[in-house]
């Protein structure tokens, strides 16, 4: 695969990244379907019970409707061949149910990684560690430090 190639899928990613950062869940679901393939096979344990695209839009409206305000902010993008990794740090403040918490208008951030392998121009596969044990903490979840 070339540079162009690696070059292009990270425009993709930062497409979608944008998308995110809007917090209009519309736009979000659009480019959804847009940047990821309908079958993208989903590596990461997410809570939902759909499949391929469409889990990647419950996932997002979850996190919307929990963090009205959330944002990635990318810290570390790298490309090689058909992968893409993005190290991000997530942010928002908990206004909505989630994951069984009612609102604590307690504000998080979070790191995240994610490794997106594409096909076609689309992403096909991921793969994802997200800082869910420091995100519980933040809210009041789970006992201890955050940090």
């Amino acid at each position: 695969m070339s540079t162009t190639q690696a070059t292009r899928n990270k425009a993709t990613l930062q497409r979608f990244e944008d998308a995110v950062n809007t917090g209009d869940a519309e736009l979000i679901s659009r480019t959804i379907d847009e940047v990821f393939q309908p079958d993208v096979l989903i590596r990461t344990p997410v809570p939902v019970r759909a499949t391929g695209a469409q889990a990647m839009k419950d996932v997002f409206g979850r996190l919307l409707r929990a963090f009205p305000d959330l944002h990635v902010a990318v810290e570390d993008v790298v490309a090689e061949e058909d992968k893409v990794v993005s190290r991000n740090v997530v942010t928002g403040t908990h206004q909505g149910e989630y994951m069984g918490l009612a609102p604590t208008g307690k504000s998080v951030a979070y790191n995240e990684i994610f490794i997106l392998r594409f096909a076609g121009g689309r992403v096909a596969e991921t793969w994802g560690i997200v800082d869910v044990l420091s995100q519980m903490r933040q809210l009041g979840a789970l006992p201890g430090d955050a940090s």
